[in-house]
Formats: C-alpha cells, structure tokens, sequence
C-alpha cells in the first residue's frame, strides 16, 4: 500500500523530532501501522533556519495553511504550539476531512471540546497522546488500558521545570528565585516562566486527564491553580524533616458532590515513589478499582521522548484510517453522547491535610491561642515542630501538620491565626495529600 502522506505544522523541537523518528525507526512503524509514513510537507517561520532534521524531500513553506490545503497530505500534524492560528488550522484540517495529530496541550484544554465535536461530525480523529506529559503514554493508558475501571483519581507531577527547581532545592538547599534563573539559563524555562512555574501549564494537562478519566467536558476555566514562587527552602527543609517532600501536582479526584480539579504545591509522603519522581521528569499516579494504584513515568520534554507520542498518534491514526468512523476510540474515552456534566468543586469544599508555617513570637501562650484557633474550627493536629529562632531573632518559626479538613474551615482559621499580636507573618500554607 502506498505511504500515508503527512503533512507538520511546525518544524521546531517535537517537528524536528518527529521527522527523525520517523525516518530512523521507519521500518518498525510501517510493520506496526501496516502502511508506511512520510512527511511530504511542513511550515516553519524561516525556511533557512537551521534544523535537528534533514528536510530533504519534504515541501518546506512559511505558510501553514498552505501545509492543510495540500491535496497530498492526509494527516496534519500541528506543532506550534498557542492557541491562534492552531486552532483555525486544525478546524480547516477537520473541515478537509484530514485526520488531526496534536501535542499543543493548550488548545485541547482550551478548545477541545469544540475541535472534537467538528472532528466526530466529520468522522475524522483528532489524536493527542503528546499534549499531556511528553513521552508518557498515559493518555493512552487511561482511555484504553484502564477501560474496564473506574478511575478514582489521579494526580501528576506534569510540568518538569517545576519539578526540577523544587528538586533543587531540597537537594541543595537553593533558594526559588537562584533555582528558575539556572532553569532558564539550561532552556527548561522560558524567559517569561509563568506557565510553568504557576501551574497553569500543569492545569491545562490535568483538564485533559480529568476528562478522559471522569468523563467530563473540557473545563479548564475552572481549575485551581497555585504556584511555587512562595515555597521557601525552609519549607523544603521542614518537610524533608517531617518525613515529607514537596511536589507541584495536579490533583484530580471524583467525590459525591463533584469532581476537584486543582494545581499546588502538595507535601507528599517521601516514602511514595511519586515522591522520589525527581529533575525534569513527569510521572502520574492513577487510582482506579479494578488495578489499584498504576504509576507512569518517563521524560515528559524534549525531542525524542515528545516525538515518541507524535508517532504513536500517528499509527493509531492510520491504522484506523479504513476502520468504521463510529468504532473509533472515543476522543474522550466515552462516548460523547455519554459525557457527564459533573459539578467541579470550588477550592473551599475541598478536603486535605494541611502543612502550616507561622512565625510567632516567642513567649507563652502563643502556641496555646494557636491550637484554640485550630480546636474551634474542628481541625485536628497531627504533628507540631517549633525551631529555634535564628540569631538576633526574637520570633520563631513553628510548623504545623493538621488531620483532613475543608479548605473553608482552614480559610477561616488562618484568618484568625494572623489577626493574633503575637503572629508577625502571614502563615504559609501547602496542602498534604497522603496518595494513599
């Protein structure tokens, strides 16, 4: 059978990648997809730009709707990333009847509800195994592998230059700010890390997992998220010494009232080996009832390892291309008539464990106030670690582990903590999940 003829929207890192594993791995995809495939085509914004790849034989443009307009290119796969003019693309590539591979985990979270309803009228795939957690194939896992559980919740570690700053720290007792400027000097960063280092990346992949592990719509608007920028090395310091580490996860759980769909800082027992998860790697914990805890690891950057999941898509993609559009794996791994409109939980009704950090002065009476504050609002403590005050200091800082509590009560009782005299600070807060 002829190749199937694929056409790249972007010729970057995953571009570059793509075409590599294509060509250096093209015996085994064409014996696993059963047909061969070949990039004919692919925009970039210099065509005299120097390349990870060798673009001979394929048709190198500036203008990537030419790319989609190409009567030749059956597949589009789109790898530039943002959400405009990604997201006009792929619509004319569905419009065409154009078959759709995507990694831009911001337009899935963004607009895929939209872009999947186009594609499931016009009986095209839209794959997009390489938006969430690089070369992970935990998009693939959930859908197909975990079809037969009820998936509980789940929770990742899935923005690795968060990771890698946190690991720094506590590996080396570095200061937040010293740590990003390293991750942007190495490329983990971008210049403007926001995305990455205040969990809105890590939110856009959590919106696609929670949907194709509950069954829900796309709704990233109502994600929670919280960043790393106020964890201090002393906070790394203190957990390490309760037994705990502190990563950046998602979290995503289905309870009675709804679904919590939410990105921070979280103390995760050391013990657990998501905890031990360290640098730029990406790793998701998913608990369903049928097989229990299942943990996926693995790069979740880079060329190779995102170009991994572009391909995969790619197979899937051809291997279903004479296959009964209405057989097809769901996009969201249930049938879109039978996605369920679960509520998503404000952050207040949320329950969890608490870590809390005060600086207090030092005198009687203080720590008493405190726990009267905590007992009012029903909130039990588990553990109480008061360190000495650093030299030519009169307050000292005291930490505090609490039981299982909403996040409304800890609210309440946080205010009433800081309005106290004796409290100099504002009381640091990270959530403690067991992931048990």
């Amino acid at each position: 059978m002829k190749p199937v003829k694929v056409g790249l929207l972007g010729l970057g890192t995953v571009g570059g990648g793509t075409v590599n594993v294509l060509r250096r791995n093209q015996d085994e995809i064409s014996r696993r997809a059963g047909r061969g495939i070949e990039v004919v085509a692919a925009s970039a914004r210099r065509i005299d730009a120097p390349r990870i790849c060798d673009t001979t034989g394929i048709r190198l443009t500036t203008d990537p709707f030419a790319v989609v307009n190409d009567p030749e290119v059956e597949v589009v796969c789109e790898l530039m990333g943002g959400v405009e003019p990604a997201r006009e693309l792929v619509l004319r590539a569905i419009e065409l009847g154009k078959h759709v591979v995507t990694a831009n985990k911001m337009l899935i979270a963004l607009h895929g509800n939209e872009i999947f309803r186009a594609a499931q009228d016009r009986g095209v795939m839209v794959a997009f195994e390489a938006a969430v957690a690089g070369g992970i194939p935990v998009i693939k896992a959930i859908r197909e592998g975990l079809a037969g559980n009820r998936i509980e919740w789940l929770a990742g570690i899935i923005n690795g230059t968060g990771n890698f700053i946190l690991t720094e720290m506590r590996d080396k007792g570095r200061e937040f700010d010293d740590v990003l400027a390293e991750a942007q000097r190495l490329g983990y960063a971008e210049a403007d890390p926001t995305f990455d280092v205040e969990g809105i990346d890590a939110a856009h992949k959590l919106t696609i997992l929670a949907s194709i592990a509950f069954g829900i719509p796309l709704q990233f608007d109502k994600a929670v998220t919280e960043g790393i920028t106020r964890i201090t090395r002393e906070d790394v310091s203190y957990a390490e010494a309760l037994g705990y580490r502190i990563k950046h996860l998602g979290i995503a759980r289905r309870t009675a009232q709804g679904v919590e769909l939410r990105v921070h800082p979280t103390l995760i027992p050391e013990r657990r080996l998501i905890a031990n998860v360290d640098g730029v790697k990406n790793a998701v914990l998913v608990m369903s009832d049928a097989v229990g805890p299942t943990l996926y690891y693995g790069a979740g950057a880079g060329a190779d390892p995102t170009a991994s999941a572009v391909v995969a898509d790619l197979v899937d993609v051809v291997r279903t291309m004479t296959a009964d559009p209405e057989n097809r794996v769901p996009h969201l791994a249930f049938q879109p008539d039978a996605l369920r409109d679960l509520p998503i939980l404000p952050m207040s009704e949320v329950e969890t464990a608490y870590y809390l950090r005060l600086t207090a002065e030092d005198k009687p009476g203080v720590l008493a106030d405190v726990t009267r504050i905590l007992a009012d609002q029903d909130i039990s403590i588990e553990a109480i670690l008061q360190k000495e005050a650093p030299e030519d200091e009169t307050d000292i800082p005291v930490i505090i582990l609490t039981h299982r509590v909403k996040e409304g009560r800890m609210n309440e009782a946080i205010a009433r903590i800081e309005a106290l005299p004796a409290i100099k600070r504002p009381v640091a807060r990270i959530r403690v999940e067991s992931l048990g």
